[in-house]
């Protein structure tokens, strides 16, 4: 078992946890930040959100889980504070960073489907690292499964090492959606690069719809899953965040009013 401290004196520590997902996100405000410069953003314009993002995202993701979870919580209120135990859902902090870029967005008066073309494909890099704080603290794992079966999988020894829990092996999901999340950011990246027809707007929504896809079929496979009722949370909201994405693209395109992502330059108001 990998020990959850990334350094520990006396009292104080800093969790991996925290600095897995801080990486994450500083490197995907770092990429994000260069596509920003290359539109002729302010040259904070990212870093800037960054600040904002970051603690709001944190704030609702955990608010998301904990509202799932609240029986958990509900002896102990002063747990709800203690992230660094695990315990943020990534779609909480979606959707409070996506009221953050809208509010943000309309300071410079720009379109705030303009900011979220720009960051939403190093968001997903930056989910695909977070979860190796899952990884850390032995959490987001599937079912039961013997360790022959991982090892057919073609799973390195320490991730399997590190899903024997309480004697038991299990399949590492965080892994699945770790790697899909990897793919996903290369795909957005060539589309942004490399199709000049692209609308703005149009790589926000394929990241909603990839991402929705991966975590509808990763989730039916957890074994920690956020329920309603008989229902799994985080999969019936992908079903609607794709089927609402589908939808709003097929709309967008039909108005002859939306530029295109390739040509847009940001000009100060």
């Amino acid at each position: 078992m990998i020990n959850p401290d990334f350094i520990k004196i006396g009292q104080f520590s800093i969790k991996w946890y925290a600095v897995i997902i801080m990486t994450g996100a500083l490197l995907a405000a770092f990429l994000s930040n260069r596509e920003a410069l290359r539109k002729k953003f302010p040259k904070d314009y990212i870093y800037d959100l960054l600040m904002y993002a970051l603690p709001i995202g944190i704030i609702g993701a955990r608010a998301y889980y904990v509202a799932f979870e609240f029986d958990r919580f509900k002896s102990d209120l002063l747990s709800v504070f203690k992230i660094w135990e695990g315990g943020l859902a990534i779609y909480g902090g979606l959707l409070a960073g996506i009221g953050v870029v809208y509010w943000y967005s309309k300071k410079f008066n720009v379109s705030s489907w303009v900011t979220l073309d720009i960051i939403t494909p190093t968001v997903l890099l930056a989910q695909a690292i977070g979860r190796w704080g899952n990884f850390v603290n032995q959490e987001a794992f599937g079912a039961e499964v013997s360790r022959e079966h991982l090892t057919q999988l073609f799973i390195p020894d320490f991730i399997i090492n590190q899903m024997h829990i309480n004697g038991k092996y299990y399949q590492p999901t965080f892994l699945y959606e770790s790697v899909l999340s990897i793919i996903g950011f290369i795909l957005l990246m060539v589309l942004r690069h490399k199709v000049k027809t692209l609308k703005i707007g149009d790589i926000t929504l394929f990241y909603i719809i990839w991402y929705g896809i991966e975590r509808f079929f990763v989730e039916g496979m957890r074994s920690d899953s956020l329920w309603l009722g008989s229902i799994r949370v985080s999969q019936a909201l992908s079903l609607v965040l794709i089927m609402a994405s589908v939808i709003i693209y097929v709309y967008r395109h039909k108005k002859q009013t939306i530029g295109n992502y390739s040509e847009f330059m940001y000009e100060k108001k």
